[in-house]
């Protein structure tokens, strides 16, 4: 049965995670509720980060899938959507719960490229200003085109000495000092 193209998800992602993640895609844009679902698994996500309980309910292997069920129906039914309390209810019964944040995480990436978005990392030897950020995420949004997103983030890495390491998706690109010594040290003389 071939999924109507309004409602695949925007990139081919592949791999256990992604297969859940697709299909809870799919079952959420076809209810109209995308947005709700990835907030139900950012808080999933969440919950299993900071409670060592919850984490220890996903992750141990001797709670059979049946009290598994049981549990996380106890837990989410009438708190989550449909279609959130689905794909919990399958990662039970599948014995899959502990890739719950994986699947959340591989879900938030297929929103991101719903929405345009695209995570850029920069990297630079010190702390950039504000003038130097927006002036790089100027320089990005022409970069990536009409209609995407930049989502920056800056970190600081004292080891590249100066200059800048800039990610932008798959994509990386080292302007950094540090490469530019590497590289003539290198070059035979």
């Amino acid at each position: 049965m071939a999924t109507e193209v309004s409602h695949r998800p925007p990139l081919d992602l592949h791999g256990i995670h992604a297969r859940y993640a697709n299909a809870t895609y799919i079952a959420a844009s076809k209810g109209d509720m995308l947005d709700t679902v990835e907030n139900e698994l950012a808080g999933i996500k969440l919950t299993a980060t900071n409670s060592a309980a919850f984490r220890s309910f996903l992750e141990n292997p001797l709670i059979s899938r049946d009290d598994k069920e049981k549990g996380v129906e106890d837990m989410l039914k009438g708190k989550v959507s449909n279609v959130t309390l689905n794909l919990m209810m399958t990662l039970a019964g599948n014995a899959r719960l502990s890739e719950a944040p994986k699947i959340a995480d591989t879900y938030s990436q297929l929103m991101k490229a719903a929405r345009g978005e695209i995570e850029a990392t920069i990297i630079s030897a010190d702390a950039l200003t504000k003038a130097q950020v927006s002036a790089i995420e100027a320089a990005m949004k022409n970069q990536v085109g009409a209609g995407k997103k930049v989502i920056l983030s800056a970190e600081v890495d004292p080891s590249i000495l100066g200059g800048l390491q800039v990610q932008i998706g798959d994509q990386f690109l080292d302007l950094s000092v540090g490469s530019k010594i590497d590289s003539v040290s290198r070059t035979v003389v």
